[in-house]
């Protein structure tokens, strides 16, 4: 038996399709609550779009621990091999609208929350291990770079071009961005990274840097240009549609997590600066250790409420798990949970999707949308009537030394090879095989070639690519009329 309509007092409705009017002809009647109930929720369905991740989807499932990693972190959920803890990864891409399609050119966003006995764990990170720039200062001026234009509300080649060729950290992102893993087979074919630098504490107290590694077990496969571009117009959801359907036919996509540890000492003199975002820790120096793995095995129940209120902060993180000077990480650690609070309102962690496995014992209060509260608890601290406590002992804030000391607006203390352009040269000519020079050339050359001015063209040949790999900037320059700039 169908269950029978009500408001959302609960209160039975008489009709689904008929407003109530003055007679079979007449106008309709204010005193139809049930409709104008109807009617004002239905223009309010809608909150507030991400900035940026916009376009995405998601899974739940489990991270499983599969190594001993008790030497290098406390966290409770990493304390025992075999332990599996339920987790929500929400994939992306970057700069595209709701509406985009999901195979465009672009980064992907790769957030996973992991709901620990501590409290969730948030890993926002991407489908590279380094990002465009690397300090916060300049991610809004990056994020706009990318979004639409003021006058024509149109997306602009040549502003992004434009803020790339100023920005020369940028090189090394840009390169893998116009690889062809710039433009991935499917969400289960790529990898994901924490890009970001963090800490790991153990329970004796020694400090680790940490990058994360998260490989797929599908392997990685990419689409061409081409390929990329003929699915846009074929289907716009094309990697949301095939995540669904791989786990609703039990292909349950999984990534192995391998860890990068370097010890805590050594950062200060390695080669290059190990908190900027824009380098990689080289696999040599510091190789990747395996520590679990990470399956995706159900669909949401209900899109909105599960994907698109999932909020992710990157200043929740659990005992034994902390930030490090990256100034990419300090900085998301304030914007990801201010996001949250102005999407879905100051209560957002008390929605189910967010909400912690474990208590939340705290003194805020109030505020739209509150339904989970302390009753007649004490409101403040310190008071005399049993109200929570920290344990400053037990949970001492994660930290660092600073031995600089004076407080100033400056660049990373360079290190001796903290150049912009190293790592990307050899991205270019020692992992990519000759296909993939031809095609990142060729993916270069058709962005840079398409509605960018001039002038914008001839700094990127000479003073981005050229400076990134001397043939590469001659390839570019050939594609793009410009042989003459790049020496040719």
């Amino acid at each position: 038996m169908r269950p029978t309509t009500t408001t959302n007092a609960g209160t039975p409705v008489a009709s689904d399709e008929y407003s109530l009017t003055a007679g079979a002809g007449g106008p309709n009647l204010l005193q139809d609550t049930y409709l104008l109930e109807k009617l004002a929720h239905f223009v309010r369905e809608r909150v507030p779009d991400r900035v940026y991740h916009v376009k995405g989807g998601g899974a739940f499932g489990y991270f499983e621990v599969t190594q001993d990693v008790t030497q290098w972190t406390r966290a409770a959920f990493l304390n025992k091999v075999g332990k599996r803890t339920p987790v929500l990864a929400r994939l992306s891409t970057v700069a595209g609208e709701e509406g985009y399609a999901d195979t465009d050119r672009d980064v992907r966003g790769f957030a996973v929350k992991f709901y620990t006995e501590e409290g969730n764990y948030d890993m926002v990170g991407n489908n590279t291990p380094v990002f465009f720039v690397r300090d916060p200062m300049k991610f809004p001026d990056f994020i706009h770079s990318q979004e639409r234009m003021p006058d024509s509300g149109l997306r602009s080649n040549n502003a992004q071009w434009d803020f790339w060729t100023l920005s020369p950290e940028s090189a090394h992102q840009v390169t893998v961005l116009m690889t062809d893993r710039g433009t991935p087979r499917t969400w289960r074919h790529m990898n994901g990274y924490s890009s970001d630098t963090y800490m790991w504490q153990n329970a004796a107290g020694e400090r680790f840097w940490v990058k994360y590694h998260f490989k797929t077990e599908q392997g990685i496969q990419t689409m061409t240009d081409a390929e990329a571009k003929a699915m846009k117009a074929e289907d716009l959801d094309f990697h949301r549609r095939d995540l669904f359907e791989a786990i609703l036919r039990q292909d349950h996509p999984a990534w192995r997590v391998e860890m990068q540890i370097m010890p805590y000492e050594e950062a200060a003199g390695y080669r290059f600066n190990p908190f900027d975002i824009t380098k990689v820790w080289p696999h040599k120096d510091y190789p990747t250790i395996p520590v679990g793995r990470m399956v995706l095995n159900r669909n949401p129940e209900n899109f909105f409420a599960q994907i698109v209120q999932a909020a992710f902060d990157v200043a929740n993180m659990v005992p034994g798990i902390g930030p490090s000077p990256d100034r990419m990480v300090l900085g998301r650690m304030f914007a990801y949970g201010d996001s949250n609070r102005y999407r879905t309102g100051p209560n957002y962690a008390q929605l189910p999707v967010n909400r912690p496995l474990s208590e939340v014992h705290n003194y805020n209060k109030d505020a739209p949308m509150r339904y989970h509260h302390s009753g007649n608890q004490p409101v403040y601290a310190p008071n005399s009537y049993g109200g929570p406590a920290g344990e400053p002992q037990r949970y001492r804030d994660p930290s660092w030394t600073v031995e600089s000391g004076e407080i100033m607006r400056t660049a990373y203390e360079a290190h001796r090879e903290d150049d912009d352009f190293v790592q990307p040269g050899m991205l270019y000519r020692d992992v990519l095989g000759p296909t993939d020079r031809e095609h990142l050339a060729g993916n270069i050359a058709a962005h840079l070639g398409s509605g960018v001015e001039r002038f914008i063209q001839e700094r990127a040949v000479k003073e981005y690519w050229t400076r990134v790999d001397r043939d590469l900037g001659a390839r570019v320059a050939e594609r793009i009329g410009l042989a003459s700039v790049a020496g040719r």
